[in-house]
């Protein structure tokens, strides 16, 4: 259930930021967090705090309930 969780806020980040067309490297500048979380979130392996979320979604110009929605 955990890893299920970890991994659908994964799809969906991967999901809004290639949709932005933007790298990574970008995601983590725009959201002051470093590139390998940002890569650890993606594949499902980081348990992301609300408060990296929220950082996320301002990053990507989404809501926190966009990013999770269907979780």
């Amino acid at each position: 259930m955990e890893n299920d969780v970890k991994k659908k806020i994964g799809e969906r980040i991967r999901y809004f930021r290639t949709r932005k067309r933007i790298s990574q490297e970008e995601l983590s500048f725009r959201s002051e967090l470093h590139r390998t979380y940002i890569s650890d979130i993606e594949r499902g392996v980081r348990n992301v705090s609300i408060v990296n979320i929220k950082k996320i979604a301002s990053a990507l110009g989404a809501s926190v309930s966009e990013l999770t929605k269907g979780l």
